[in-house]
């Protein structure tokens, strides 16, 4: 009986088939991944571990023990299975596979863009990286931290974090939800089904993220980071056109690329705090590296922690001393740390940058 149903939906559209059982995260974004395409956009899925069940489906995943994308077979579980995406060293769960073959696909359809496009493979590989990746990781047993390494070093956690992550929440799914609606199904294709539009949907999320705000803010960010010359001869201060701008990767991509250090690194960020003509203009130190919270070269320490009129003070008073030339007057605030700080004009925050640099 389930052969001749598997036979008549394949007639429809391509039949998607995956194990059946405790299910995990790669498979689940798997099946959700392919759905993405015109092709298997009303693709039915049968989950089963029956050979010849199997055998009936156009495209199979994390089941059936063959990897061979020209029969649309997406197996990781064999012992000869060595694959990678390219220019990373994470072996590939199902998830991982779909993606390398189906990702550049998805990415197209969303930008409307041919699969060749520069802009497809700059998602293609972000994507990967920022997401997919750890739900390969996941699946396959590999930490985000050597072990051997963390042992060395002696260190611990310093609290307990449950193990929270996408992959977790998956698993957790496997059991009935008792918050559900009353009669919601909780069988376990049914789960599974929830399962994948979860996962999914946080892709689709990252996917629309990076489409509608991380690329246009590289090509702002690339933009200001081609003529930082211009804002100041140091090449060490970066203007932007309005604020909101996600700068920091981007900042550390450019300068990457540039194989950019020691001098030629930005030291601030400059940038409105709004659109109104009369925004207030912020000046941002730059981190050694995007995680870190320690400034490159934070705002000189007699100006920390001071606001308002004290601080247009305190600024006057370091340039007397110094024999420099007094500062616009109209500073905002700067941060404790030294990290942030803020001018009423953006000719205030630039001189406040420029004397930062203390060149």
């Amino acid at each position: 009986m389930a052969e001749t149903v598997a036979k008549k939906l394949k007639t429809s559209s391509p039949l998607i088939g995956t194990h059946n059982g405790h299910f995990h995260a790669d498979e689940a974004l798997a099946v959700y991944l392919l759905r993405l395409l015109p092709t298997y956009a009303s693709s039915p899925l049968v989950r089963t571990r029956d050979p010849a069940q199997l055998e009936e489906c156009h495209t199979v995943v994390d089941v059936g023990g063959v990897y061979d994308a020209a029969i649309n077979r997406y197996d990781h579980h064999q012992r000869t299975f060595s694959t990678f995406f390219p220019k990373h060293e994470t072996k590939l769960s199902s998830a991982g596979l779909v993606y390398m073959h189906f990702g550049r696909a998805i990415i197209a359809q969303h930008l409307s863009l041919p699969e060749d496009h520069a802009d497809v493979d700059l998602l293609y590989e972000k994507l990967y990286t920022d997401f997919i990746e750890a739900i390969d990781a996941n699946d396959n047993g590999i930490s985000a931290y050597d072990p051997a390494a963390l042992s060395a070093a002696n260190l611990e956690k310093l609290f307990k974090d449950g193990g929270v992550t996408f992959a977790s929440i998956v698993n957790d799914m496997n059991n009935p939800d008792p918050t559900s609606p009353p009669g919601e199904p909780q069988d376990e294709d049914s789960l599974f089904g929830r399962a994948s539009t979860l996962i999914g949907n946080v892709f689709a999320r990252k996917l629309h993220q990076a489409c509608n705000s991380w690329m246009p803010a590289r090509t702002t960010v690339g933009n200001a980071y081609k003529s930082r010359a211009e804002a100041h001869s140091s090449g060490r201060i970066l203007i932007l056109p309005q604020g909101g701008v996600p700068w920091k990767e981007h900042l550390y991509n450019f300068e990457q690329e540039a194989e950019a250090a020691g001098a030629e690194q930005v030291y601030y960020v400059l940038y409105p705090e709004s659109a109104a003509e009369d925004a207030k203009w912020r000046v941002q130190c730059v981190s050694e590296s995007e995680g870190s919270f320690v400034s490159r070269k934070p705002l000189p320490e007699a100006w920390r922690g001071v606001r308002d009129q004290d601080l247009d003070g305190v600024m006057a008073t370091e340039a007397e001393k110094a024999g420099q030339d007094k500062l616009p007057a109209g500073a905002v605030f700067v941060h404790a740390s030294g990290f942030i700080g803020g001018h009423k004009t953006k000719e205030g925050a630039m001189a406040m940058a420029v004397r930062s640099l203390g060149l």
